[in-house]
């Protein structure tokens, strides 16, 4: 990560590192009545609003997260997400058959789902989208998404067989519902090839003038370490982060946290992410970038998924993951093979558990 910076106009969220926050229903009307969350911002602000709970209201009134949402991410199933994992952890790039296979699967759950499916074939590639229509806000759509191809000679099973596993369970589970917006899900192709597919998506969406509220990203979201030293930091993290970089340090340097990146657009949802992940025992380093600064090359290290292609057209957007290169020695296979035995299941359920959760409460504010 380049050195030229301006720390003080780096948005820092909040930094979550223990599931301290009251029972659903206990009355808690931010993420900082838990307790062991800390909040700082800077000049650029907080951004975003608090995102509120389903159309019933908040749970325990006014609480930052809905009891609706908390009871939809139970259904999530660690057992159906591994066996998608193993299906999709095979060489899949562009065109070959087991990108095709994939692309398949993606199709066949959508519409097992609920979702109407559209093959994206935008000249290169290949997204899968799925739409389950909303009612009174249809016009209005929150995405869900993880890209589905890999790098040459590898199974990718991190990279991003764990997204698209993930993906798949979370819209089997948000596709037995119906909200006020439509929910867009989707299997990004070349993304490895320079986010092709996303931008792809994103930049027609621009064109046809549709409402995007918030786009969500997994990218990267099975590998956990408890190990000290586990974790590493781009160059420069500290002095962008200097609260994240310090709870990391506290902690041991252990990669066992999801990284939440997002910008001042979704800085509602990302609060509302961090609230539900604390109830769930999920740790988090959550971070923010200004308007100003989330198409900087400056923040490349932020910028490294789909979540890229949506800021690019100003559509708000948070990327999931397990920080990729800086905890995984097995990224892209470059130091040994990205294999399914690599990966935490139980992690990877709290991570789809607490998108669930934010996702149907996005879905369903006011």
């Amino acid at each position: 990560m380049v050195l030229e910076m301006n720390p003080g106009r780096i948005m820092a969220f909040l930094v979550l590192f223990a599931s301290a926050l009251p029972a659903c229903g206990g009355g808690a009307s931010s993420a900082s009545n838990g307790g062991s969350a800390s909040t700082t911002s800077s000049a650029g602000g907080t951004g975003g609003g608090t995102s509120t709970g389903g159309a019933g209201g908040g749970c325990g009134g006014g609480a930052l997260l809905s009891c609706e949402g908390e009871a939809l991410a139970a259904l999530v199933d660690v057992t159906r997400y591994e066996a998608d994992l193993g299906s999709v952890a095979q060489p899949r790039t562009p065109g070959s058959a087991g990108w095709k296979t994939v692309q398949d699967l993606c199709a066949d759950r959508f519409a097992a789902a609920g979702f109407q499916v559209e093959l994206q074939d935008y000249g290169t590639g290949v997204n899968v989208v799925g739409t389950l229509a909303g009612t009174d806000k249809a016009a209005e759509k929150v995405v869900l998404s993880a890209h589905y191809d890999a790098v040459p000679g590898c199974d990718g099973a991190d990279d991003n067989g764990s997204g698209t596993a993930g993906l798949l369970e979370a819209a089997r589970v948000l596709g037995q519902g119906q909200y006020h917006r439509t929910l867009v899900v989707a299997c990004w192709d070349e993304e490895e090839l320079g986010l092709v597919g996303s931008r792809a998506y994103a930049d027609k969406a621009k064109a046809d003038g549709d409402t995007l509220t918030s786009a969500f990203v997994f990218e990267m979201i099975g590998f956990k370490s408890d190990a000290p030293d586990s974790q590493s930091l781009p160059l420069g993290f500290g002095l962008l982060f200097p609260d994240q970089t310090a709870a990391v340090k506290e902690g041991g340097m252990k990669g066992n946290f999801v990284a939440v990146v997002g910008d001042t657009g979704i800085a509602g949802a990302q609060a509302t992410y961090v609230a539900a992940a604390g109830k769930l025992g999920l740790p988090v380093v959550s971070l923010g970038l200004a308007q100003d600064q989330k198409n900087s090359k400056t923040f490349a290290d932020l910028r490294r998924s789909d979540h890229a292609s949506f800021w690019a057209v100003d559509y708000p957007a948070l990327m999931l993951t397990d920080t990729a290169n800086f905890r995984n020695s097995h990224y892209h296979c470059t130091e040994g093979p990205d294999a399914v035995s690599d990966l935490d299941p139980s992690f990877t359920e709290k991570i789809v558990k607490a998108t669930v959760w934010t996702v149907f409460d996005a879905l369903q504010a006011p």
